[in-house]
């Protein structure tokens, strides 16, 4: 069983000595290095793990950049229903104002109103303040009907320039601290 003039038994030598080099070889570098090259393992991995994780997240971005970029209908869109919601609040904004301003010219009339009718009554030598009733009044004038006193006519209890905070106008209840220094008597 020679081929080529070869004994077998010669072939098997040279690879299970190769085998035993590269075992040798690597068993060393294993058993020096072993515990190095497992970490930076780890830490390759891990590595690996996170940067994978933030370029996923890049190109996500980048391609919703491109899809914002490539549809400006939507864009478009989204601008004009965000116009037409601010035109449609400032219409509403407009309403209430003039409601308000509506409002406040009907409180003008009403006191220009009663200030013609305490001025002729005034003019005739009669009371002002039983005539000068508002149309709601004349209707359910009676007894029951009462006309509420008006606040501005009252004077304030003090000046508009006390603060009970400065120690001023107080009086006799103004605190003074002791005095600094030892106590006496020790």
């Amino acid at each position: 069983m020679e081929r080529d003039g070869e004994p077998l038994s010669a072939r098997p030598a040279l690879e299970t000595e190769g085998l035993r080099f590269l075992h040798v070889t690597v068993g060393s570098l294993l058993a020096t290095y072993g515990w190095y090259i497992v970490f930076s393992c780890i830490l390759l991995y891990v590595v690996f793990q996170k940067l994978s994780t933030r370029l996923r997240a890049l190109r996500q971005r980048q391609l919703d950049r491109v899809a914002a970029a490539v549809e400006p209908d939507v864009v478009v869109k989204r601008q004009e229903a965000l116009a037409a919601a601010r035109l449609k609040m400032q219409e509403e904004l407009n309403a209430q104002v003039e409601k308000h301003k509506e409002k406040l010219r009907q409180l003008e009339e009403e006191k220009r109103r009663q200030k013609i009718e305490m001025w002729d009554s005034m003019q005739e030598g009669k009371s002002y303040k039983g005539n000068a009733k508002k149309p709601q009044e004349e209707d359910n004038s009676g007894p029951s009907s009462v006309i509420p006193k008006r606040k501005s006519d009252r004077k304030p209890l003090r000046g508009g320039g006390y603060n009970p905070l400065s120690g001023e106008g107080g009086g006799t209840c103004s605190w003074r601290p002791g005095r600094r220094g030892p106590s006496p008597g020790g």
